[in-house]
């Protein structure tokens, strides 16, 4: 093995060199910060930087496997953190000139769990603003850029956190997940991301954009990285209230054992049949793949799927104008004086470091919340919302999972869409179901388009179900052995 090389090699690998003192924890980290520093200047996949204190929590790591400690799940595993996750001394900027000087007093749950697992958190990663955005344009830092080729976007809103993966900048990562969050990013750049059951990961320690719909989850190059990071954050915690007392331990069981489970794929047809061509095609080819194996596969509809945009909208950006209220500068906020000003304009001045997507969704969540329009919007939307639920009830009554394209398009040119919010919106139009519904999806790499794209395959699962998701995503990467995708930069 040429050391150097260290960081092609899949994070369980590395981490189980490290235990058994093949290679020191020190060593990879250095080799991680060097990588680093020769590529993102390139993908602008980071905001800040931890290195200092991961070279040395890396030799405390060292020094605990010496002295036959056990160490932890991730141990020695550098992990980058989404920009809208507490770290504690590091700026928690959200991409956005309003908290751009804002250093975090504490650490989220999910970064003390990787802690406490021996993971190192490496850095802050970029994002669109406040996590509002599709491709990681929208962000005071500039966007970040796809790996497989740099004038397109990475997806969003957690863009830089597929990025840094799929550019082998870092094995693992965590985003949050709003209405894709994690899972478009993850399909334009081809990695695997999951958003996870609402309430099986705390959100304690995360800058809410939509309380009732966000859910922080990893993003990892195969799923064999991404189980461990996944046990390791999950489970009930009583900083938030709405966790649920349940933890799962999930596994990368081997195929043999899946296949006797004869897991039902409803296949959702007509979502198919609506993305675009390359994507439809490479989509219908994964359906292939899963019945090759033995898979029942099911035709699955869900009827109201196309009033689910509209509705995850409404409340999203409801939600979103009532959390972002308290970015006044008195509260939260930058290095200013309100001497010489009277509140109405040291207010309106201090609200435009806003950026204009972020503007945009507070004024229609402002109005969709206001008197005479609650009821005509808001309430209806929640109203659709549990009717979306109670589709996706009877669907896993007969299936186990559900199977449709991750985005409807393949990634494109940045700048190309942000001129058109309409269009930009329509493109979470198959990711936010799950939020919507609360359930547990996967992204996975389906394969490229005929220039190269990442084309992503998505799963759903009912809730708490997240083992069904990993069993087939087992499946379907020992078909195609995605890990082996590699973007040259």
């Amino acid at each position: 093995m040429i050391l150097k090389r260290l960081y092609e090699l899949p994070a369980f690998v590395v981490s189980r060199k490290i235990k058994e003192q093949e290679v020191t924890a020190e060593e990879y980290i250095s080799i991680i910060i060097e990588r680093i520093k020769h590529i993102d200047l390139r993908i602008n996949s980071f905001i800040s930087h931890n290195f200092e204190n991961a070279i040395t929590k890396s030799r405390a790591i060292d020094k605990k496997i010496k002295e036959g400690t056990n160490t932890g799940l991730l141990a020695g595993i550098p992990v980058g953190i989404k920009d809208n996750i507490s770290v504690q001394g590091l700026k928690n900027t959200c991409a956005s000139r309003m908290l751009a000087e804002y250093v975090s007093p504490y650490n989220a749950t999910v970064v003390s769990r990787i802690e406490e697992q021996d993971g190192i958190v490496i850095g802050k990663l970029n994002m669109d603003e406040f996590g509002m955005g599709t491709t990681s344009e929208y962000s005071a830092f500039g966007p970040v850029r796809n790996p497989w080729n740099l004038e397109y976007v990475a997806g969003g809103s957690s863009g830089g956190s597929a990025a840094a993966v799929a550019s082998l900048q870092i094995p693992l990562s965590l985003g949050s997940d709003t209405g894709g969050s994690i899972r478009c990013p993850s399909s334009f750049c081809s990695v695997v991301g999951i958003k996870p059951t609402y309430g099986s990961v705390s959100r304690n320690g995360l800058i809410s954009y939509s309380n009732s719909l966000e859910q922080i989850g990893p993003i990892a190059r195969t799923i064999y990285d991404l189980v461990p990071l996944l046990n390791s954050i999950s489970g009930f915690d009583p900083k938030d209230n709405t966790t649920i007392n349940r933890k799962s331990e999930y596994q990368t069981n081997n195929v043999d054992n899946i296949l006797k489970k004869r897991y039902k794929i409803g296949v959702l047809n007509e979502l198919i049949d609506e993305s675009e061509s390359e994507v439809a095609k490479n989509t219908r080819k994964k359906v292939k793949e899963l019945e090759n194996y033995g898979c029942e596969i099911e035709d699955a509809r869900i009827s109201l799927s196309h009033y689910a945009l509209a509705s995850y909208y409404v409340i999203a950006t409801a939600e979103a104008s009532s959390n972002l209220s308290r970015y006044d500068n008195l509260r939260y906020g930058y290095e200013g004086s309100p001497e010489g000003y009277e509140w109405n304009s040291y207010f309106a001045e201090s609200r435009s470091r806003f950026g204009d997507e972020v503007k945009l969704r507070i004024l229609l969540g402002s109005y969709v919340l206001s008197a005479g329009y609650f009821g005509k919007y808001y309430a209806k939307a929640q109203k659709l919302r549990s009717k979306i639920r109670k589709e996706f009830d009877n669907l896993f009554n007969k299936c186990d999972i559900l199977l449709l394209p991750t985005m409807p398009v393949l990634p494109f040119k940045i700048g190309e869409k942000s001129s058109q919010p309409i269009e930009h919106y329509n493109l979470d139009v198959y990711t936010i179901l799950a939020n919507l519904a609360g359930i547990p999806a996967i992204s996975i790499p389906g394969g490229l388009s005929e220039k190269g794209f990442p084309i992503g395959v998505q799963l759903l699962a009912n809730g708490f179900n997240e083992q069904k998701l990993i069993d087939v995503a087992v499946l379907l990467e020992n078909v195609v052995g995605f890990k082996t995708w590699i973007p040259k930069i």
